[in-house]
């Protein structure tokens, strides 16, 4: 049996790495005593396969991990979604909460071909609403945004602009402004820091939030986990009572 969980990743968690985050639910399902599966071998490993990875310093509203968990003997499955939310973030470090679950098809595509884009809330520093409009407004006419960097010792040129499907200013913050984007992410994913670096000017990165993870299935938009008004309403009960 395959669960998908849902999670927020807020405050000063945001600094963890992927890798300690994969070290913290693997506690923390061992703390909540779910019957999770392990891969064979010398050195077995629970089977965990979170959704593309988060980059280290950004929050996020929207974060997916599939857990594999062993099917009882007789088949039946007692198991309620519905009330891992709560089960589990206690077992978290304050910063993460769980905001829904929901049973999946073991044969389900992974969360890494899934979703194919992002949006992500993004503060700016340096710049004023109307210079960033502009930047914003020059990016979004071009044919194509050339960058070049260096990805393991060698310059790999690529065009950005296919992966930029939406872009705004937003608001005005005391120092600059907050954007709202949507990237693309098959083949690759564009950063966000990849982004603001290549508006002319650049704009300087101070906070980055990702708000949603978007798959298209039988041409339905949707999220990995949708939440709910249940869940909704759990989430921003967990969220008050960790502050």
């Amino acid at each position: 049996m395959k669960v998908r969980v849902r999670f927020a990743k807020r405050g000063k968690v945001r600094f963890t790495s992927h890798r300690d985050l994969a070290r913290m639910w693997e506690r923390a399902l061992r703390r909540a005593e779910l019957a999770v599966d392990y891969t064979q071998g010398f050195s077995p490993r629970p089977k965990l396969h979170f959704g593309l990875a988060l980059p280290t310093g950004a929050e996020s509203e929207g974060e997916y991990l599939d857990i594999d968990l062993t099917e009882p003997a007789d088949g039946a499955l007692d198991l309620d979604p519905a009330s891992l939310p709560d089960r589990l973030t206690p077992c978290l470090p304050d910063g993460i909460t769980v905001q829904a679950a929901a049973i999946v098809d073991t044969g389900i595509m992974s969360l890494q071909q899934a979703v194919t884009s992002c949006t992500w809330r993004l503060d700016a520093s340096g710049t004023t609403a109307h210079h960033a409009a502009e930047a914003v407004e020059r990016a979004l006419a071009a044919d194509e945004l050339i960058v070049t960097r260096e990805r393991k010792g060698k310059a790999v040129t690529d065009d950005l602009r296919p992966y930029i499907l939406a872009l705004a200013v937003t608001d005005s913050t005391p120092d600059g402004v907050e954007l709202e984007t949507e990237l693309g992410t098959q083949p690759r994913s564009l950063r966000p820091a990849e982004l603001l670096l290549a508006l002319d000017p650049p704009l300087v990165e101070r906070r980055v939030c990702r708000t949603h993870q978007w798959m298209t299935l039988d041409g339905v938009r949707s999220e990995p986990v949708s939440l709910g008004p249940a869940a909704s309403s759990s989430a921003a009960h967990a969220e008050a009572r960790a502050s």
